[in-house]
């Protein structure tokens, strides 16, 4: 579990006898405009509301009024409503580090919204971190050498190998329409010969809010970077593949490789200034996606969470 730094989500409860997505709404009135409550808070958790999925649309509608598809997310997910996702079907005994969603990509959520509808036996939090505490806990060198940005590629196979297929990943069949995703994306993309796809995008390391000003780590370089799986699991990658045929890989912009040390320290550092949602069903988790990071923890037993994203 992480330390945490000083900062935490609000919290916001039910007035007494309204514990209820009514009563959600109408603390949703009373606390005012959500942008500017998370500009100022980061991340809110609802609890005690009994949110279910039959009802999470009417939360969503409020709290996320354009729901975005995950179009060229590279996080295992079933779609399961109206743009709205199981959170990640990462294997439950595996911790997911911190990151900012598709931090990678050309646009990302402003918003991300994650609802609890069955709670891990044991584990299970989603750890949150304010993401420029992030950037200030790694050493000045780390911080120097990621200032020119990052280089990621993707090797989508075309419905048979590792990771993800390029169909599940743009939610389509259609080259054109990836062609043109990725053009508006100033992406490069390669097609191979056995159907897949290559992807290559230059991106930063940084960001700065664009209401707050606040300048924030943001990529997911040490998602990317085989020897933030561990030694185990980066060895056996490498007896499978060569480095430049991984489902993914990053390197500096430059093209030069990523020291190991780097991504193991952006890593750590996350996790331990990272603060734990504990769930509880019918909890609901809004964070700007942004200023603040996110995870997870591992588990046992069922868990059932939901995300959806917003512009």
């Amino acid at each position: 579990m992480g330390t945490g730094t000083g900062w935490k989500p609000y919290e916001i409860y039910p007035e007494t006898g309204a514990a209820d997505v009514e009563g959600l709404l109408s603390r949703l009135d009373a606390e005012g405009d959500p942008e500017a409550l998370l500009d100022r808070e980061k991340a809110l958790v609802f609890r005690g509301f009994g949110v279910t999925e039959e009802r999470i649309d009417e939360v969503l509608d409020r709290l996320l009024p354009n729901r975005l598809a995950y179009v060229h997310g590279n996080s295992p997910r079933t779609k399961v409503g109206k743009n709205v996702y199981t959170s990640t079907e990462y294997p439950a005994e595996f911790t997911i580090s911190m990151h900012n969603e598709l931090s990678y990509a050309h646009s990302w959520p402003t918003r991300l919204a994650f609802c609890c509808v069955t709670a891990a036996e044991t584990g299970g939090a989603t750890p949150v971190v304010d993401a420029a505490l992030w950037l200030e806990s790694l050493d000045d060198a780390v911080r120097e050498r990621f200032a020119g940005g990052v280089r990621y590629t993707q090797n989508l196979h075309g419905g048979l190998g590792l990771g993800k297929s390029w169909q599940d990943t743009f939610e389509t069949d259609e080259r054109d329409r990836v062609d043109s995703f990725l053009a508006a994306a100033g992406a490069e993309a390669e097609w191979r010969r056995d159907g897949g796809l290559r992807v290559t995008q230059h991106r930063p390391a940084t960001v700065r809010h664009p209401r707050t000003g606040a300048e924030v780590w943001f990529n997911q370089s040490d998602q990317w970077h085989p020897a933030a799986l561990g030694d185990e699991t980066a060895a056996a990658l490498a007896r499978l593949l060569p480095a430049d045929q991984l489902p993914q890989s990053v390197a500096f912009a430059d093209g030069s490789p990523i020291p190991a040390e780097d991504v193991v320290q952006v890593r750590d550092r996350g996790l331990a200034a990272a603060v734990d949602v504990d769930w509880r069903r019918g909890d609901v988790l809004l964070i700007d996606n942004v200023l603040v990071a996110h995870g997870r923890r591992p588990f046992t037993g069922a868990r059932r969470v939901l995300v959806a994203m917003s512009d």
